[in-house]
């Protein structure tokens, strides 16, 4: 793709990056076959090559406001499942190019006041478990109401409400600093990363993930000051808060003393930002190393255990699994074998979904700030998981199972 950059504006290292990704596209549209909104909505501007074409037209021109008014829509409604990296045979880098459009958007664009404080809301509860538990617990008060908001047209309003669970827990242990240890000879020493969701309404997947480990012979180290990955504000255009989020779980997770082998994430959507750190701190003299070496470090669960060869081989027990590929980890870390593979070890009959490689429609905060997508999404990811009459559902992401 040609593109038509001022040499004042190739001097951004930022602009420079999209100039280099937008270059790489060639435009053949095999991404409009596996993009979700394409497939749902059939418009060329909610396909990875027309918001391609819209991010290009906004860098080019200047943030004006009729150029980004048409530029925000449509990126709003990606919800960055990265199947179009994927299904690309030039290799365009998606991800990094509409991650910076969203900056520039968030920088430049007057949102509508309830747009702008429904997002200052999801930035603020969500990336801390306390503020995110006591939302969850006022939630469940509105759960009754959530079709009367709907009705009233509160449409992202309903979707937040019916998102809450009936019951929430109180503090997971993976939430506070410790160490558990091998059961047995010491295999290897890792840190988990609890994140900022899973361990308020997916406790028992760290649970599960530090018994699992600790069995075979496997040190779990969980460091003070981790936190959020940063992926929820990242992916929301909030360059400042996702960076210095970046930076406190490096700090965390470089202070560990003796060395680790891996950082373990459970979730697959914080997998593919933390891997991510080394490009989006790239340009930040004082952690651009760290952030290199937390990068290569870090490791989805399942990956690690596929790796390490743990787990036993066990014999056949007629249970079904549907295996529902998280988005973020067949596109973003490109991991498709390793659950599967796990899954058969351990004896399950394990069956993969139809169009797995289109989303569910979680993405994050996608299913609150564009519902009627999501939904759609969800209920074509349904009925494809009824198809299968399986046991057991099994995915790598709490947002997905959510």
């Amino acid at each position: 793709m040609q593109t038509n950059f001022t040499l004042a504006q190739l001097a951004d290292p930022q602009i420079a990056e999209a100039d280099k990704i937008l270059r790489s596209c060639v435009h053949c549209g095999f991404c409009t076959a596996t993009c979700p909104t394409y497939v749902l909505l059939g418009d060329e501007r909610d396909s990875p090559r027309g918001r391609i074409y819209l991010i290009k037209e906004m860098l080019e021109r200047g943030t004006t406001p009729e150029v980004t008014t048409q530029v925000t829509t449509h990126v709003d409604r990606c919800l960055s499942c990265l199947s179009c990296m994927t299904t690309c045979p030039s290799g365009v880098h998606y991800m990094h190019l509409v991650d910076h459009a969203r900056v520039v958007i968030e920088e430049t664009q007057q949102r509508p006041w309830r747009d702008r404080l429904l997002r200052d809301l999801l930035a603020f509860v969500l990336p801390h478990n306390s503020r995110l538990r006591l939302a969850m617990r006022l939630g469940v008060l509105g759960k009754p109401f959530a079709g009367l908001l709907a009705a009233l047209r509160l449409r992202r309003l309903a979707a937040l409400v019916e998102l809450a669970p009936w019951r929430v827990g109180g503090r997971c242990a993976v939430e506070r600093p410790q160490v558990f240890p091998a059961h047995g000879p010491r295999k290897g020493r890792v840190a988990l990363m609890a994140g900022c969701v899973t361990p308020v309404v997916g406790p028992s997947i760290l649970d599960a993930a530090v018994r699992v480990l600790c069995r075979h012979g496997v040190e779990v180290v969980v460091p003070q000051g981790q936190g959020c990955c940063g992926g929820l504000v990242h992916h929301m255009g909030r360059s400042e808060e996702a960076h210095a989020a970046a930076c406190r779980n490096i700090a965390a997770w470089t202070a560990i003393t003796p060395p680790i082998d891996a950082i373990l994430v459970t979730a697959s959507g914080c997998g593919t930002t933390v891997k991510d750190y080394g490009f989006m701190l790239r340009l930040d003299p004082a952690h651009a190393a760290a952030a290199a070496r937390v990068s290569a470090l870090a490791m989805d669960v399942c990956e690690y255990l596929a790796r390490a060869g743990l787990l036993p081989e066990r014999p056949p027990n007629g249970k079904v699994v549907a295996y529902h590929s998280a988005c973020a980890l067949q596109h973003g870390q490109r991991i498709t074998r390793e659950p599967k593979a796990l899954l058969s070890r351990l004896g399950f009959d394990v069956r993969e979904v139809p169009e797995g490689h289109l989303c569910c429609g979680s993405a994050g905060t996608y299913n609150i700030l564009q519902p009627d997508i999501a939904k759609m999404l969800r209920a074509r990811k349904v009925g494809h998981i009824e198809k299968i009459e399986p046991d057991v559902i099994a995915a790598g992401n709490v947002g997905c199972i959510r």
